[in-house]
């Protein structure tokens, strides 16, 4: 295979991945879990970031069992979408397996910096909505976005995450999954390894945002970005100008724990994670 070959079936398959639509995708059996489960809760901006941000929550479910949950933050911004969006969600999650917690029902409005500085009160109520969430739940682990995630419902959800998780008593503890897609973080820690299966799944599931993927087929380019994140993480995560783990697709994270009230930096042991090793022992 030459340069040309290599570009050119690239192409191709991204042309052909717009074709790929949620009619041909059908839900997977959710596999048991145990009423004592250690459980993962996803707080997701906008439906559809629990299956771009989601593939270790998706290793945890898999292979350690863990109850997997996904918080919609929100339905988008588009009330007249709200319905069909929730609808889709319920797909996607059926089909990854991830049970699904929506607040007030309909998710919450308005989840930004803007709101939080200038709508002291709506801020407030929906600090309360999740941090009552976060006590019934008593997750082992979150996912939220960077606080710089580029997007201002990711940078809102951060910081309502962060706010609420304040409220809570001081021996809360939990561990802390941070979160990127509209920008790069800074010092990420952990370069997670997504197979085959898991990754080819999560796009399925993508897939299911049937009215999202129509008006841009970002589904068909979630391949690359998470090719793009090995070559990002081999850097960043591993040692500069070190060698780059055998992997092909791939998540960056940052690892941390909220614990005294605070959000503590973990030096991850395990700066490459590959499918060779169970996900669950990232959390041991």
């Amino acid at each position: 295979m030459n340069a040309r070959q290599l570009v050119s079936q690239f192409q191709s398959l991204v042309k052909e991945g717009r074709f790929l639509t949620s009619g041909k995708v059908s839900p997977r059996v959710r596999s048991k879990i145990s009423s004592d489960a250690p459980k993962a809760l996803i707080f997701s901006p906008h439906p559809d970031d629990e299956c771009i941000v989601g593939g270790l929550a998706l290793r945890l479910l898999r292979e350690s069992k863990w109850n997997v949950l996904n918080v919609a933050v929100t339905l988008g911004s588009k009330r007249e979408r709200r319905v069909a969006r929730l609808r889709e969600l319920r797909n996607a999650c059926a089909f990854l397996g991830f049970g699904l917690i929506v607040p007030r029902e309909q998710g919450l409005e308005h989840i930004t910096l803007k709101s939080r500085k200038k709508n002291g009160t709506h801020w407030k109520m929906a600090v309360r909505v999740i941090a009552e969430i976060l006590a019934v739940q008593r997750p082992r682990a979150i996912f939220v976005p960077h606080e710089n995630d580029g997007h201002p419902a990711h940078i809102g959800t951060h910081f309502l995450v962060r706010d609420a998780l304040k409220t809570l008593p001081a021996g809360f503890r939990c561990h802390v999954v941070e979160t990127e897609f509209w920008a790069q973080m800074m010092k990420p820690n952990l370069l997670v390894e997504l197979g085959v299966t898991d990754a080819a799944d999560l796009i399925a599931a993508l897939a299911c945002h049937a009215g999202e993927v129509r008006r841009n087929p970002y589904h068909a380019r979630l391949p690359a970005w998470m090719v793009d994140n090995v070559r990002r993480g081999a850097e960043l995560v591993g040692r500069t100008g070190g060698v780059a783990p055998d992997f092909v697709f791939g998540a960056i994270y940052r690892l941390g724990q909220w614990s005294h009230g605070r959000l503590l930096p973990v030096q991850s042991r395990q700066g490459f994670f590959p499918c060779t090793t169970k996900a669950g022992k990232l959390f041991a």
